[in-house]
């Protein structure tokens, strides 16, 4: 079984993602920390029970890593250009209790298993790309660890709806359904790919794309 972790906001630096999410929210999402592994840091914010929203980016005074970046991040211009495109929510994390179980039925399509220090086990294709460009999920084990939104800080807001606009809903929500993901987003016919979330804050309801 997959469930919905977080959202990801994948940006060309954490200034850029923080200012855009206080651009949407109207709030300031707080510093998580640093992925040595990856090369890459983080903001975090609580968005209810199970689910928190994730402002990512590499890490300029980390060295980079090894093999390839998660979240696409190994190429910079990609990461630019979605960017300057609009495309800032551009995917997302499921967990689940069993990462062998999930990738030995949908490895093709989710990637291998890397160790991410104290994080747990994660998908990650080889070369570092996003799951079909954003559209299917990343996948963490925390081994039996509580989700990590259980461990942040309350600050009021609450994830409503998260929705993706996709030219071809009916076969997205078949693969959402063959991956037994539990509160995968609900896919609405639209032009191109693309994430919308509706957040409930202090100052009422707001959209983060």
């Amino acid at each position: 079984m997959l469930c919905l972790d977080h959202l990801t906001i994948i940006a060309p630096s954490l200034a850029e993602g923080v200012e855009h999410v206080r651009g949407c929210l109207d709030l300031d999402i707080p510093y998580g920390g640093t992925h040595p592994e990856m090369g890459t840091h983080n903001h975090v914010l609580r968005l209810g029970e199970g689910t928190y929203l994730e402002v990512i980016a590499a890490d300029p005074s980390a060295p980079p890593p090894a093999g390839p970046r998660w979240f696409g991040l190994g190429d910079l211009k990609v990461v630019q250009s979605d960017w300057a495109n609009g495309n800032r929510l551009r995917g997302w994390v499921a967990r689940t209790d069993d990462i062998d179980a999930v990738l030995i039925g949908h490895g093709e399509l989710l990637g291998g298993k890397i160790r991410i220090g104290t994080y747990g086990q994660f998908s990650l294709l080889p070369d570092g790309s996003l799951p079909l460009d954003g559209v299917l999920p990343s996948v963490i084990d925390r081994a039996g660890r509580n989700p990590r939104s259980t461990r942040l800080k309350d600050h009021g807001v609450q994830l409503r709806d998260f929705v993706l606009e996709h030219p071809s809903p009916a076969k997205i929500t078949a693969l959402y359904e063959k991956l037994g993901i539990r509160n995968a987003p609900l896919v609405q016919e639209g032009p191109r790919a693309r994430y919308f979330a509706t957040i409930d804050t202090a100052r009422g309801l707001k959209t983060l794309h």
